[in-house]
């Protein structure tokens, strides 16, 4: 049976006190109010031992922060992070020197808003594909308040969250300018170191062909002057022997005479005589002429220079050149007067007459004929011009035109001389000679030689 003080008992003295009760003092109430403190003191001591522990995470949690900020601060690589509507949500330092905006004036914008209109496209598109662990390379230049920034090299990463799903974007990039420019003066180096390696292999190549042909050259002269006295020799031999035969004539019996002439036939042979000696002539002097010109490849120079009027000297070029080409051509020439230049005449002469030569060949088989030759002043320079209306000059050959011994003439109409102991003519005179494909068609030769200064220390002409 319950009693009226069973009733007023709270079922829990805690319960009871907690409610703003008296606990009550006997002994059960006692006890229980013990057992209370107990409890308290445990909730206490976990509530003491949780908040160490909170404090310790926290600080673990500021160390690791700031650890990571360090890193992000120190890498000197850009880094920017977006969500999955490609709005900025995080930059580094970096980035904000980079753009020159601090970090407000970026986060919480579209990133497509932050580079230059020509690469939004490929920065929208990188933002939005890629699958997880896949990284994809591109180039972007961002906004700066003074226009672009340096071209970046990108790393574009999708960012994903712990159940998988895409939640953004990381691009880490730095700028290639420098690279590209380090690796453009690399290149530039590494050709022209090519190009010096070739020049050396070329050049002692032809010191070592420019030894060996002046001593073929040399060795060629003794023959052929042998053949020029001999010809030379034949030639007054003939004159002798046909008068000694036609004085014959007179005193033999005529009967004899026609007799001998028929089975000797001997005007035939006299008749032949003087053709071959001049063909024979002509093919020792066409052999001194390669020689000389053997003989040019042996670097000879000669230090004797001289003031020579270009104008002159193109006019006689034309002149010899025409003359010995068999050629209907126009020709048509364009002078600037008063033009001079110092260096040997002869060697000059021969370059002119070379190159004339060739365009007079160049243009045989063209409906109409033609070869300019113009002079002008370019500077401390002169440039003496020579083209034609030919076929031009084909790009497989384009750069074998100066080589010795190259020729696209027939065999006996060209030596592949020419041209090589042009080019070498106009080096040793401080000039340079170059060829090039006419856009109406054609070839033109260009001989650049420099300019003759006058007393006063002008120019002449």
């Amino acid at each position: 049976m319950t009693t009226a003080t069973d009733q007023r008992r709270p079922e829990n003295l805690l319960d009871h006190v907690m409610r703003g009760g008296e606990p009550t003092l006997d002994g059960e109430g006692e006890a229980m109010w013990i057992d209370v403190i107990a409890k308290m003191d445990a909730v206490y001591s976990d509530l003491i031992r949780y908040e160490s522990d909170l404090e310790a995470k926290n600080a673990e949690l500021e160390a690791a922060e700031g650890f990571i900020s360090s890193v992000i601060a120190s890498v000197s690589d850009i880094l920017v992070v977006v969500d999955e509507r490609g709005v900025v949500v995080q930059v580094n330092p970096a980035f904000v020197r980079l753009v020159a905006r601090p970090s407000p004036e970026t986060v919480g914008r579209p990133l497509v808003d932050l580079v230059v209109e020509s690469d939004a496209a490929r920065a929208r598109a990188a933002l939005v594909s890629g699958v997880e662990g896949e990284v994809r390379e591109l180039e972007l230049s961002f906004r700066t308040p003074d226009g672009a920034s340096d071209l970046m090299a990108i790393n574009c990463s999708a960012r994903f969250d712990h159940n998988g799903h895409r939640v953004g974007a990381v691009l880490t990039g730095r700028p290639i300018g420098e690279l590209r420019r380090a690796y453009e003066a690399l290149h530039k180096a590494h050709l022209e170191l090519q190009q010096a390696q070739r020049k050396l292999v070329e050049q002692e190549k032809m010191a070592s062909l420019g030894r060996l042909v002046a001593g073929v050259a040399h060795e060629l002269n003794n023959p052929i002057s042998f053949v020029y006295g001999n010809i030379h020799t034949l030639e007054r031999y003939r004159h002798r022997l046909d008068t000694y035969v036609r004085d014959l004539r007179g005193l033999a019996e005529p009967h004899a005479v026609a007799r001998l002439e028929r089975d000797t036939r001997i005007d035939a042979v006299l008749g032949d005589l003087g053709p071959l000696i001049e063909g024979t002539l002509e093919g020792a002097v066409r052999i001194s002429e390669i020689v000389k010109n053997l003989r040019r490849l042996s670097f000879s120079r000669s230090n004797e220079r001289e003031v020579v009027d270009l104008t002159r000297l193109i006019g006689t070029a034309t002149h010899w050149a025409v003359r010995a080409k068999n050629v209907r051509a126009r020709l048509d020439t364009d002078f600037e007067p008063g033009l001079t230049v110092e260096g040997q005449e002869g060697q000059i002469h021969q370059v002119l007459v070379n190159l004339i030569d060739n365009a007079l060949d160049a243009v045989r088989s063209a409906a109409d004929p033609l070869v300019v030759v113009t002079t002008r002043s370019s500077g401390d320079e002169v440039v003496v011009e020579v083209s034609d209306n030919g076929e031009g000059i084909r790009d497989e050959v384009a750069d074998k035109i100066f080589e010795p011994f190259f020729t696209t003439k027939v065999v006996g109409e060209g030596t592949g001389l020419g041209l090589w102991i042009s080019y070498s003519i106009a080096r040793d005179h401080g000039g340079s000679l170059a060829a090039a494909n006419r856009p109406e068609g054609g070839a033109v030769f260009r001989l650049t030689l420099p300019r003759h200064a006058t007393a006063g220390g002008g120019n002449g002409g």
